[in-house]
Formats: structure tokens, C-alpha cells, sequence
């Protein structure tokens, strides 16, 4: 269902790592790929905010999605050694609190892109449309 739109998302991180290469901030790499993406005509915001809603009550702005892909897709970036679970716990917690089918994790401090390894796609089993 969101095979195309993914499979442009990919070719973006994948130039933007090409590009760059590892070894840079997390911001960085944010702003490449958002040129990426507006190169492909995809609608793409940045730190969108998740409003956190507890028993009725709105607790405010709590967390900020690094990039939203027309309004369907959450990348979140980072620039670390190598990935820990907190990291996946937490685009769990972002696709849930925002209701967003799929994210992605993406780690661009490594030699190479690979899906499975940098690349980690995670689907939201609670979505709801």
C-alpha cells in the first residue's frame, strides 16, 4: 500500500548518505534529506509536533517527529554508533501517539545503507484510519 511512496523515501536516504557520508550530526543529515525530498515532490514536514493526550487531558507538546512524509510515513534519524532498543521503543511510541501507519528508522553513522541493519521499517499494528 505504501511500497512506491517508500521506495522513493529509501532512494533519498540512500543519496543522502552517498552524498555525506557517516560521521555527521543528525541535523545535518535532517536538512539534506529534506532537500531529497522536496527533489521528489513529497510533501515532507519536520519536527512535527505529537500532542500527548492522557485521560481526557492534553499534557502538551511532548515529543517532535524529525520528519513526517506526507502525513503518512515517520522518519526518525539518528547519527549513533549503532541503534538501541529505546530507539525502535521510541518511533513505536511516535507511530502510536500520532496514528501513523509506518516509520522508519534510520541510523547514518555507518560505512553503508543497508535495510535491516541502518534502514528499519516499523509498522504500527494499532493504526487506525
Amino acid at each position: 500500500m505504501y511500497d512506491e511512496l517508500a521506495y522513493k523515501i529509501i532512494g533519498c536516504i540512500m543519496r543522502v548518505h552517498n552524498n555525506l557520508g557517516p560521521g555527521l550530526l543528525e541535523s545535518v543529515y535532517k536538512k539534506a534529506l529534506m532537500i531529497e525530498l522536496d527533489n521528489e515532490i513529497l510533501l515532507a514536514e519536520e519536527e512535527v509536533p505529537i500532542d500527548i493526550m492522557y485521560s481526557g487531558s492534553n499534557l502538551g507538546v511532548g515529543f517532535r517527529i524529525d520528519i513526517l512524509v506526507e502525513d503518512t510515513i515517520i522518519l526518525e534519524l539518528k547519527s549513533v554508533s549503532q541503534l538501541e532498543k529505546v530507539h525502535f521503543k521510541q518511533l513505536r511510541t511516535y507511530l502510536k501517539l500520532a496514528n501513523k501507519p509506518l516509520g522508519y528508522l534510520i541510523n547514518f553513522n555507518a560505512e553503508s545503507m543497508r535495510i535491516g541493519k541502518e534502514i528499519h521499517r516499523i509498522i504500527n499494528r494499532d493504526y487506525h484510519s
